[in-house]
């Protein structure tokens, strides 16, 4: 009974389960299902409900550490919608990067000071940064606060800097075909969405030396394939409206161009030309640093380690009974979690037994079918699930057998050490 209720419910929410063909490989299928934890056989066992979707990559290094990758998926569907949340932060911090290396500007780089017009309606001003160094916002610390806690603000402010027009042209020229950045971290209708900001880069005496002028995108996007999801959802009102809730026009990319994205950051050759991110030498040293450095290290912003641990975004690593990560591993990562979803897209690093691989992927967990009420089932079956997992990817890598070592000198990160000081630490942070 109650899964013939679920299937009634996915196809009034506009669910098309004809068309959807999920591609499953046999060994992560395999893998997953040899663990029996009950959080993971719980969500596999409810698939219509909890939406899953795994993408492994196995990376496998020839004589030379030239690497080759294998995908395995488990449930991968382009059209099987989930919320990306605050995963859109990697691409726009990509794109930030890209477009300062495009506007030749003299003086202005990721480190130079900004300040933001409040401009057009509801957009909003922003002059200063209580958490960088210099008090002044930058691209730089966006991307910081971006990476260590998800931070939100910092997602808009790259959001108006690059631009709705430039960001969807640009992922799409990249071969993201299906991928759509249309919206603020704040509350905005489509129209509003589609303006920006007035942007000045400033010199450390506050003398202008570039402004970028407000922006409006005029570019169409295609909203035909509709995605509802649930029995009702919280209007802006906090009122309950008995019907699914709508996220056609919201943001949307697929698991496996998440998956790609991040493979053509930390394996830049790997991919075509066409394909990569223009970045800098610097600016990848720059990415790999704060996907991969815990809260704890960094100085600006100044985060509470006992709020924001050491494996806060790292999901695969991380659930209520499992927050220490594993000594001499890092993940490369960035997550997001909203309306009842939760995503982790990662490269994975264990220097002291010499492995490597990428483990993608998203859960949805809201038992009593209610949107944006912010009562999901995070802590009990979505970070569970996740951590699972992870440690059933984590354990088979160990044993598995590779024919040449990799050499993962590339990513020894030299991270930041917290240096004592009176100024207060971060405990709250919008993400």
């Amino acid at each position: 009974m109650r899964q013939l209720t679920i299937l009634l419910l996915l196809l009034i929410c506009g669910y098309n389960i004809i068309s959807a063909q999920p591609k499953t490989d046999a060994l992560l299928k395999n893998l997953l299902e040899s663990n029996t934890n009950s959080a993971l056989q719980q969500v596999l066992h409810n698939l219509a409900e909890h939406r899953p979707q795994i993408i492994y990559t196995q990376i496998n290094r020839d004589k030379n550490n030239k690497p080759t990758f294998t995908n395995y998926y488990y449930n991968v569907d382009s059209l099987l919608y989930f919320n990306p949340a605050s995963t859109v932060k990697f691409p726009l911090a990509l794109l930030s990067l890209e477009k300062l290396n495009e506007m030749h500007a003299k003086g202005v780089n990721k480190f130079t000071s900004m300040q933001f017009d409040s401009g057009y309606n509801t957009l909003k001003a922003e002059y200063k940064d209580s958490t960088s160094q210099t008090g002044l916002p930058s691209i730089a610390q966006f991307i910081r606060k971006a990476f260590l806690v998800s931070d939100n603000d910092a997602y808009n402010r790259m959001y108006e800097f690059v631009g709705q027009q430039t960001i969807n042209r640009k992922l799409h020229n990249k071969g993201y075909a299906d991928a759509r950045i249309s919206r603020h971290f704040w509350k905005m209708n489509v129209d509003q969405n589609r303006h920006t900001n007035t942007i000045r880069f400033i010199d450390s005496s506050g003398k202008i030396i570039y402004t970028q002028p407000a922006a409006f995108n005029a570019d169409s996007f295609d909203f035909s394939h509709i995605n509802k999801l649930g029995i009702g959802y919280m209007n802006s009102d906090d009122s309950l409206i008995h019907e699914p809730m709508d996220f056609t026009q919201h943001n949307n990319v697929s698991l496996h161009d998440y998956q790609r994205m991040m493979q053509s950051v930390i394996f830049p050759s790997s991919v075509p030309e066409s394909q990569r991110f223009n970045l800098t030498k610097d600016d990848y040293a720059f990415i790999y640093q704060y996907l991969s450095e815990f809260p704890s290290e960094a100085n600006y912003p100044k985060y509470d380690s006992a709020t924001y641990y050491d494996s806060y975004v790292k999901f695969f690593f991380s659930d209520s009974l499992h927050t220490i990560m594993p000594p001499n591993v890092r993940v490369f990562n960035k997550v997001g979690w909203a309306y009842g979803f939760l995503t982790d897209i990662s490269y994975v690093v264990d220097f002291e037994h010499n492995i490597e691989y990428m483990l993608t992927g998203t859960v949805y967990a809201n038992s009593d079918g209610i949107l944006n009420d912010d009562s999901y089932d995070f802590e009990t079956v979505a970070h569970p699930f996740m951590y699972q997992v992870g440690q059933t990817i984590y354990q088979y890598e160990l044993q598995r057998k590779r024919a040449y070592p990799p050499d993962l000198s590339a990513f020894k990160i030299k991270y930041e050490k917290r240096v004592p000081d009176n100024r207060p630490l971060i405990k709250q942070v919008d993400n």
